[in-house]
Order: C-alpha cells, then sequence, then structure tokens
C-alpha cells in the first residue's frame, strides 16, 4: 500500500521547476515533504576524461538513471529509506561517500526537465505539472544561474545552449508537456495555479491518511 504521494514537476531549463516545487510544500508539514532534484541521478562521468565531461549531453534521456530513479521512487512510496545521490555540477560525479537519506515523507516531489518522460515514472505519479515559460526568459534564467552557481563561462553556456539544451529540448522535453495533468505558466510566480494545486495535494493526502 502507498505510503506517500508522488508529484513530478517538469519543464525545460529555468521554467521556474525549483520555485514551484518549494511553493508547493510551503503550507505543509516540513517533516512530511521532501523535494528531490531529477538531476542528483545524472549518470556519473568519471570514467571519462575531465576535458571531454563537460561536452557531454546532459539534456538528453541517457544522461539520466532512470532505472535507479525509479526503484528510489517506489521504495520511497512504500515507506522505505532511500540514499538519493550527490551530484557535483563541476567535476560531473557523484559522491562516493555522501547521500541525501529520505524516509518517512508523505509528499514526495520530483522535479527535473526530464520527469515525465519516461512511463513507469509517470506512472508512479499522483499529479503530473509542467511549467511552461518563455524560452527567452528561461535561457536569461539558466545563463545567470551556470554562470554563479557552477563557474561557467558566459561563452559556454550560450556554445552549449545552442548545440545540446535547444534541440534536446524541442525533441524531448516539450512533447512531454502534454504527458501533464496540469500546465502551469510562470511556474511559481502563479499565485492561483499554486493555491488550487495545493488544494488538490491537501485532498490527496486525507485520503492517504484515511484510505476507508
Amino acid at each position: 500500500m502507498k505510503k506517500a504521494i508522488l508529484i513530478g514537476v517538469a519543464g525545460g531549463t529555468g521554467s521556474g521547476k525549483t520555485s514551484m516545487a518549494k511553493n508547493i510544500v510551503h503550507d505543509f508539514d516540513p517533516r512530511e515533504v521532501v523535494i528531490i532534484e531529477q538531476d542528483s541521478y545524472y549518470y556519473d562521468l568519471s570514467n571519462i576524461q575531465m576535458e571531454t565531461r563537460g561536452r557531454h549531453n546532459f539534456d538528453h534521456p541517457d544522461s539520466y538513471d532512470f532505472p535507479r530513479l525509479r526503484v528510489d521512487m517506489r521504495n520511497l512510496l512504500s515507506g522505505h529509506e532511500v540514499k538519493i545521490p550527490i551530484y557535483d555540477y563541476k567535476t560531473h560525479t557523484r559522491s562516493t561517500t555522501e547521500f541525501q537519506i529520505v524516509t518517512g515523507q508523505k509528499i514526495i516531489v520530483l522535479e527535473g526537465i526530464m520527469v515525465l518522460y519516461d512511463p513507469e515514472l509517470r506512472n508512479l505519479m499522483d499529479i503530473k505539472v509542467y511549467i511552461e515559460t518563455a524560452a527567452d526568459i528561461r535561457f536569461i534564467r539558466r545563463l545567470k544561474r551556470d554562470i554563479q552557481q557552477r563557474g561557467r563561462s558566459v561563452d559556454s553556456v550560450i556554445e552549449q545552449y545552442l548545440a545540446t539544451v535547444r534541440p534536446m529540448h524541442e525533441q524531448f522535453i516539450e512533447p512531454t508537456k502534454h504527458l501533464a495533468d496540469i500546465i502551469i505558466p510562470e511556474g511559481g510566480y502563479n499565485t492561483v495555479a499554486i493555491d488550487l494545486f495545493k488544494t488538490k495535494v491537501r485532498s490527496l493526502l486525507r485520503h492517504l491518511n484515511n484510505p476507508h
């Protein structure tokens, strides 16, 4: 029997997935909710030479460890403890000694560009959300984030965006919009949509706590 509800929050890079996820869980008991980033499940690239890791296509579905992600989500929904990988964006590797320990939460929010791509993963979700934001806004947000938080140069961000981010978005991410239960324009800034969404989450939570 399910011990938790799983909410998938998808959308292109810089669409506002993280702020949306934070807004979703804001009114709930922090001990009962957890936000998990799909990026934690990037495959470890420590077997590839450092100078070539940056040219890897991180926006293709094959970059993600979907098998482990599916197993971990099933375990969390069953009430088991899970060790979420810690991913280093600067070295493109997973930590071998540190993990995010997750257990016992009733609301699991999984956010990432590809969370609606995998059919098995989608079938585990109680609510599937797609955040829709204009491409120019998303690119500006990504540019600022990668420079400020990930130590990237302007040229490298632009090159990556044109080479892989934009074409992969059009091929793999944008089509998943039609698999969502709800499409929310402007993500975390759409207060009306967030309020309606929280009402649905509370309803699911009540049913989880009182199944009969």
